[in-house]
């Protein structure tokens, strides 16, 4: 009897250890499933943080497009209402001064390519245009010296004797042209000579100019006994064209 008994117990026992058991058992599933439920709710939270997030994004690259856009659209017009600006004012490629308008007045119409100005450089090089008769321009050649006489400056030239004379300027031939071009006369460019007396500086464009080719120096009674008898001034030799023409294309 106490052994039946005894056995009974334990069975109780092993019965309220399985009722113990199982109720554990089913709080722990209880509570995975509200874990599973929690992180659900969670996901969803973070999900609809992260729509919102992306959704936000989304319309700041909208919006930076659209900035983007107006700002091309802005820097377009700048660039249009700038060039529309320029076209007010006509640029010279260099520095100069306005010598003579060729058109005058306001208001008047245009074309494209058309001259509206002369402009003289501000810093020209000086040269003197003088016309040589066609006999007189086999005795020239690049490099031989002139002496000039200037409007506005007296001066007083004796032929033949350069030395003495009084108020005329050095300057040396620096081109010569291969075709006549006034009057059946030959142009002849003039440069002032670095190792005479330099130009006057009030000399402008188009002052009158008169000039004396320096020939070769020859002895008095050559000089007196040409002169005597009407003799024109010869060479002893006819100019090199090979030197000419270097010449020139240095002075080119």
């Amino acid at each position: 009897m106490i052994t039946l008994e005894s056995r009974r117990s334990k069975l109780q026992e092993t019965n309220a250890k399985i009722v113990s058991a199982k109720n554990k058992y089913l709080q722990s599933q209880q509570e995975f499933l509200n874990t599973q439920i929690e992180l659900n709710a969670k996901r969803a939270e973070y999900l609809e943080k992260i729509s919102k997030v992306r959704s936000d994004l989304n319309d700041a690259i909208a919006g930076l497009a659209n900035a983007q856009a107006d700002l091309a659209k802005l820097k377009n017009e700048y660039t249009n209402m700038k060039i529309r600006n320029e076209q007010y004012v006509c640029r010279a490629p260099q520095d100069g001064l306005v010598v003579k308008a060729l058109k005058a007045g306001i208001g008047e119409t245009i074309k494209e390519q058309e001259a509206v100005v002369t402009i003289m450089p501000s810093d020209p090089e000086v040269a003197v245009e003088l016309y040589v008769k066609p006999m007189d321009v086999p005795l020239l050649s690049i490099g031989r010296k002139v002496r000039l006489e200037f409007d506005g400056w007296p001066a007083i030239q004796f032929s033949g004797w350069p030395s003495v004379a009084v108020g005329t300027f050095g300057g040396e031939i620096a081109v010569i042209d291969a075709v006549d071009s006034k009057a059946g006369k030959y142009r002849v460019l003039v440069k002032p000579d670095p190792q005479d007396e330099p130009w006057p500086k009030q000399l402008r464009q188009g002052s009158g100019v008169f000039g004396w080719a320096m020939l070769d120096d020859v002895p008095v009674w050559y000089e007196i006994w040409r002169q005597l008898n009407g003799f024109p001034p010869s060479l002893k030799e006819a100019p090199d064209d090979t030197t000419v023409d270097k010449d020139r294309d240095k002075k080119k």
